[in-house]
Protein backbone atom coordinates (compact mmCIF):
# COMPACT_ATOMS: atom_id res chain seq x y z
CA UNK A 1 0.00 0.00 0.00
CA UNK A 2 2.85 2.21 0.91
CA UNK A 3 4.39 1.68 -2.21
CA UNK A 4 1.27 2.24 -4.82
CA UNK A 5 0.96 5.60 -2.55
CA UNK A 6 4.22 6.51 -3.33
CA UNK A 7 3.80 5.58 -7.17
CA UNK A 8 0.51 7.89 -7.07
CA UNK A 9 2.21 10.80 -5.54
CA UNK A 10 5.28 10.77 -7.93
CA UNK A 11 2.73 10.56 -10.77
CA UNK A 12 0.79 13.68 -9.88
CA UNK A 13 3.53 15.71 -9.64
CA UNK A 14 4.78 14.72 -12.60
CA UNK A 15 1.87 15.55 -14.29
CA UNK A 16 1.58 19.28 -12.85
CA UNK A 17 2.82 21.71 -14.84
CA UNK A 18 4.44 24.70 -12.75
CA UNK A 19 4.13 26.96 -15.52
CA UNK A 20 0.53 27.24 -15.38
CA UNK A 21 1.08 26.99 -11.64
CA UNK A 22 3.36 29.84 -11.50
CA UNK A 23 0.96 32.32 -13.41
CA UNK A 24 -2.23 31.17 -11.63
CA UNK A 25 -0.07 32.47 -8.52
CA UNK A 26 0.23 35.64 -10.79
CA UNK A 27 2.25 38.21 -7.98
CA UNK A 28 1.12 36.83 -4.93
CA UNK A 29 3.74 35.16 -2.32
CA UNK A 30 3.49 31.57 -1.28
CA UNK A 31 3.43 32.45 2.35
CA UNK A 32 4.81 29.66 4.94
CA UNK A 33 2.77 29.54 8.27
CA UNK A 34 3.01 27.10 11.27
CA UNK A 35 4.79 26.57 14.74
CA UNK A 36 8.54 26.93 15.48
CA UNK A 37 10.68 24.22 13.70
CA UNK A 38 7.75 22.56 11.55
CA UNK A 39 9.97 23.14 8.60
CA UNK A 40 9.03 26.90 7.22
CA UNK A 41 12.76 27.55 6.41
CA UNK A 42 14.18 23.91 5.06
CA UNK A 43 11.45 23.47 2.95
CA UNK A 44 10.78 26.93 2.03
CA UNK A 45 14.07 27.16 0.16
CA UNK A 46 13.38 23.42 -1.84
CA UNK A 47 10.32 24.88 -2.91
CA UNK A 48 11.29 27.75 -4.30
CA UNK A 49 14.24 26.24 -5.68
CA UNK A 50 11.39 23.97 -7.88
CA UNK A 51 9.44 26.51 -8.42
CA UNK A 52 12.54 29.39 -9.65
CA UNK A 53 11.58 31.36 -7.36
CA UNK A 54 13.22 33.78 -4.60
CA UNK A 55 12.82 32.76 -1.08
CA UNK A 56 12.80 34.83 2.25
CA UNK A 57 12.76 34.64 5.55
CA UNK A 58 10.85 37.17 7.38
CA UNK A 59 12.96 37.21 10.48
CA UNK A 60 16.44 37.31 8.75
CA UNK A 61 14.81 40.44 6.97
CA UNK A 62 13.70 41.58 10.20
CA UNK A 63 16.98 41.22 12.26
CA UNK A 64 18.57 42.74 9.39
CA UNK A 65 16.45 45.54 9.17
CA UNK A 66 17.29 45.83 12.65
CA UNK A 67 21.04 45.11 13.04
CA UNK A 68 19.76 42.60 16.19
CA UNK A 69 19.06 39.13 15.86
CA UNK A 70 15.25 38.06 17.32
CA UNK A 71 16.72 37.01 20.49
CA UNK A 72 18.40 40.36 21.24
CA UNK A 73 15.17 42.17 20.24
CA UNK A 74 13.12 39.93 22.60
CA UNK A 75 15.61 40.58 25.35
CA UNK A 76 15.98 44.29 24.71
CA UNK A 77 12.78 45.88 23.75
CA UNK A 78 10.44 42.94 24.48
CA UNK A 79 7.62 40.84 21.98
CA UNK A 80 5.28 43.96 21.56
CA UNK A 81 7.90 45.39 19.62
CA UNK A 82 9.27 42.62 17.64
CA UNK A 83 5.53 41.73 16.81
CA UNK A 84 4.98 45.72 15.42
CA UNK A 85 8.18 45.41 13.33
CA UNK A 86 7.40 41.69 12.39
CA UNK A 87 3.88 43.59 10.64
CA UNK A 88 5.89 46.04 9.09
CA UNK A 89 8.45 44.10 7.59
CA UNK A 90 6.19 41.39 6.08
CA UNK A 91 3.81 43.85 4.65
CA UNK A 92 6.72 45.30 2.54
CA UNK A 93 8.03 41.99 1.80
CA UNK A 94 4.55 40.98 0.55
CA UNK A 95 4.46 43.61 -2.03
CA UNK A 96 7.54 42.11 -3.65
CA UNK A 97 6.22 39.09 -4.74
CA UNK A 98 5.92 36.81 -6.10
CA UNK A 99 8.57 34.84 -3.77
CA UNK A 100 8.48 31.89 -0.98
CA UNK A 101 7.98 33.61 1.95
CA UNK A 102 8.94 31.84 5.41
CA UNK A 103 7.28 33.79 8.37
CA UNK A 104 8.07 33.23 12.18
CA UNK A 105 5.53 31.20 13.59
CA UNK A 106 3.69 34.44 15.52
CA UNK A 107 3.51 36.49 12.24
CA UNK A 108 0.01 34.54 11.52
CA UNK A 109 -1.44 35.53 15.24
CA UNK A 110 -0.92 39.40 14.01
CA UNK A 111 -4.66 39.88 11.95
CA UNK A 112 -3.19 42.42 10.40
CA UNK A 113 -0.82 40.46 9.19
CA UNK A 114 -3.24 37.86 8.04
CA UNK A 115 -4.95 39.95 6.11
CA UNK A 116 -2.19 41.04 4.05
CA UNK A 117 -1.20 37.37 3.28
CA UNK A 118 -4.95 37.15 2.38
CA UNK A 119 -4.84 39.90 0.21
CA UNK A 120 -0.92 39.62 -1.62
CA UNK A 121 -0.33 35.66 -0.65
CA UNK A 122 -1.46 32.06 -0.57
CA UNK A 123 -1.42 31.13 2.98
CA UNK A 124 -0.27 27.44 3.73
CA UNK A 125 0.05 25.99 7.02
CA UNK A 126 2.80 23.48 7.60
CA UNK A 127 1.15 21.29 10.38
CA UNK A 128 3.43 19.50 12.60
CA UNK A 129 2.93 17.17 15.89
CA UNK A 130 4.01 17.95 19.22
CA UNK A 131 6.66 14.83 19.42
CA UNK A 132 7.95 15.94 15.89
CA UNK A 133 8.50 19.75 16.71
CA UNK A 134 10.11 19.34 20.02
CA UNK A 135 12.65 16.84 18.40
CA UNK A 136 13.70 19.49 15.96
CA UNK A 137 13.54 22.22 18.31
CA UNK A 138 15.88 20.82 20.57
CA UNK A 139 18.50 21.08 18.00
CA UNK A 140 18.58 24.81 18.55
CA UNK A 141 18.69 26.77 21.87
CA UNK A 142 18.11 30.18 20.47
CA UNK A 143 14.12 30.11 20.59
CA UNK A 144 13.40 33.22 22.64
CA UNK A 145 9.67 31.80 23.89
CA UNK A 146 11.40 28.55 24.69
CA UNK A 147 13.68 30.23 27.20
CA UNK A 148 11.63 28.79 30.24
CA UNK A 149 12.09 26.24 32.77
CA UNK A 150 9.20 23.94 31.26
CA UNK A 151 9.80 24.27 26.86
CA UNK A 152 7.56 21.48 26.32
CA UNK A 153 4.71 23.11 28.82
CA UNK A 154 5.45 26.22 26.71
CA UNK A 155 5.32 24.34 23.29
CA UNK A 156 1.62 22.32 24.27
CA UNK A 157 0.29 25.74 25.26
CA UNK A 158 1.47 27.65 22.22
CA UNK A 159 0.11 25.04 19.92
CA UNK A 160 -3.12 25.10 21.86
CA UNK A 161 -3.25 29.10 21.55
CA UNK A 162 -2.26 29.07 17.74
CA UNK A 163 -3.51 26.17 15.92
CA UNK A 164 -6.60 27.46 15.73
CA UNK A 165 -5.86 30.43 14.12
CA UNK A 166 -2.73 28.39 12.03
CA UNK A 167 -5.91 26.85 10.39
CA UNK A 168 -7.25 29.99 8.91
CA UNK A 169 -4.42 29.59 6.15
CA UNK A 170 -5.85 29.00 2.73
CA UNK A 171 -3.97 25.58 2.38
CA UNK A 172 -2.63 23.24 4.62
CA UNK A 173 -0.01 20.50 4.36
CA UNK A 174 1.27 18.01 7.45
CA UNK A 175 5.05 18.37 8.19
CA UNK A 176 6.16 15.05 9.41
CA UNK A 177 10.27 13.44 9.65
CA UNK A 178 10.03 12.70 5.86
CA UNK A 179 12.34 14.30 3.22
CA UNK A 180 12.07 17.30 2.47
CA UNK A 181 11.58 17.32 -1.16
CA UNK A 182 8.67 14.84 -0.11
CA UNK A 183 6.99 17.77 1.94
CA UNK A 184 7.54 20.29 -1.25
CA UNK A 185 5.89 17.67 -3.35
CA UNK A 186 2.95 17.76 -1.40
CA UNK A 187 2.73 20.99 -1.38
CA UNK A 188 3.17 21.97 -5.20
CA UNK A 189 0.22 19.34 -5.16
CA UNK A 190 -2.26 20.72 -2.61
CA UNK A 191 -1.21 24.35 -4.56
CA UNK A 192 -2.39 23.20 -7.75
CA UNK A 193 -5.49 21.57 -6.60
CA UNK A 194 -5.97 24.57 -5.18
CA UNK A 195 -5.34 26.87 -8.00
CA UNK A 196 -6.38 24.53 -10.76
CA UNK A 197 -10.09 24.88 -9.92
CA UNK A 198 -11.59 23.33 -13.38
CA UNK A 199 -12.44 19.94 -12.08
CA UNK A 200 -9.11 18.65 -12.47
CA UNK A 201 -7.66 18.33 -9.21
CA UNK A 202 -4.61 16.48 -7.85
CA UNK A 203 -4.95 16.26 -4.66
CA UNK A 204 -7.58 17.57 -1.82
CA UNK A 205 -6.81 20.90 -0.40
CA UNK A 206 -5.43 19.35 2.84
CA UNK A 207 -2.42 16.57 2.13
CA UNK A 208 -0.72 14.50 4.86
CA UNK A 209 2.88 13.11 3.93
Amino acid sequence: MTDRLAVSADENINSIDTDRLLAALGSRSIVLVGIMGCGKSTVGKRLALRLGLEFVDADSEIERAANMTVSEIFAEHGEPYFRSGEERVIARLLSEGPQVLATGGGAFMSETTRSQITEHGLSIWLKVDFETVMARVRRRATRPLLQTPDPEGTMRNLLAEREPVYAKAALTVTSKDVPHDTVVDQIIITMADYLFQDGDSVASQTSNT
